[in-house]
């Protein structure tokens, strides 16, 4: 999904590294997409204090809601698109020649690389529900400059996780490693993307490298995060949906329980070595380089190829801002 709204993050301030075990609790905001795709977006990452967790670098939540998608061709640089969906269908096509309807419990995962373009639409011309997770996760050095790519996986890998209580809580590893099992999607940095399932009366232990950064993004439910040591009295961090809890590293578990069943995804990774600049859907490392790849959407350069299907619509890039654009750092 292309970004209308083009951030600029222009703080000098020196990074602050992660440091420890952390609960911090961040709130998503609203972000309205409007125009003849009507749609409300909640943006969870980037956050002004935390722009990553890992390499992941964007994460929006589009719905629950009834609308009519239709995200005309625009481009990516430097990262991967990770589309994850709890209810609908989208039809996703791309410039590497993909045409794919995308459902709850797929992955699809484009790999930009030098530069690729896309285009999502609902299946109707009419609204219809509408609900899924859309993130991006920054490309490293050896693959940022490297080709295109596109790869759906309709089946992904289950982890049984160590629970007490009722019922059996398990997690679909999306993209790179978590509880033992590995997806098979393209990862490029050491990384985990997990949707957990607690069930009702349950509580369950979600194991961690102790060297990742993590975070819990809750999506539905009422999960109870045991988040000790917490910036809170007991330990126990209620997570609302679309609120985010920064975990900070250092961890080699944490549990989660539930009252009446929660869905929550889990963020981590190892801490990213490079700081980004990230501005509209390009992510690289200066000012320059977005500048060069904003100029070259804009005229047409074969760099992004032409998107299967299309004829020449595209969404156009938004102005620059008149300041420079600077690297995001993280403040907590």
């Amino acid at each position: 999904m292309t970004r209308l709204d083009a951030e600029v993050d222009a703080t000098t301030e020196a990074p602050v590294p992660p440091a420890g075990p952390r609960a911090v609790l961040l709130e998503s905001r609203d972000v309205p997409l409007g125009g003849l795709r009507g749609m409300q977006v909640h943006r969870v990452l980037p956050h002004r204090d935390l722009p990553m967790v890992g390499a992941w670098c964007f994460l929006d939540r589009f719905g629950p809601q009834e609308a009519r998608m239709r995200v005309e061709p625009h481009p990516h640089i430097g990262l991967q698109t990770v589309t994850w969906p709890f209810v609908g269908d989208v039809r996703h096509r791309d410039a590497v020649g993909s045409d794919v309807v995308i459902s709850r419990g797929q992955l699809n995962l484009m790999t930009s690389g030098e530069g690729i373009a896309h285009s999502e639409y609902s299946l109707t011309d009419e609204p219809i529900p509408l609900d899924a997770l859309q993130l991006w996760v920054a490309l490293p050095e050896s693959r940022r400059h490297g080709p295109p790519a596109f790869e759906q996986h309709t089946r992904l890998p289950v982890a049984a996780l160590e629970t007490s209580g009722e019922g059996r809580a398990e997690a679909t590893v999306v993209l790179g490693e978590f509880a033992g099992v590995t997806s098979p999607a393209s990862a490029y940095t050491p990384i985990a993307g997990a949707e957990v399932r607690i069930p009702p009366g349950a509580r369950a232990i979600l194991p961690l490298h102790p060297e990742w950064e993590y975070a819990i993004v809750g999506i539905d439910g009422d999960p109870l995060v045991h988040a000790e040591p917490a910036q809170s009295e007991d330990g126990d961090v209620p997570l609302a949906a679309l609120q985010l809890l920064y975990l900070g590293v250092g961890r080699d578990r944490i549990e989660v329980g539930s009252a009446s069943g929660a869905t929550l995804f889990l963020l981590g990774g190892e801490p990213f070595p490079d700081e980004i600049v990230m501005w509209w859907n390009f992510v690289g490392r200066s000012h320059e380089e977005i500048v060069a790849a904003r100029d070259e959407w804009e005229s047409g350069s074969p760099r992004f190829g032409h998107v299967i299907g299309h004829g020449e619509e595209r969404v156009p890039a938004p102005p620059l801002p008149g300041v420079r654009l600077t690297r995001r750092r993280r403040r907590m």
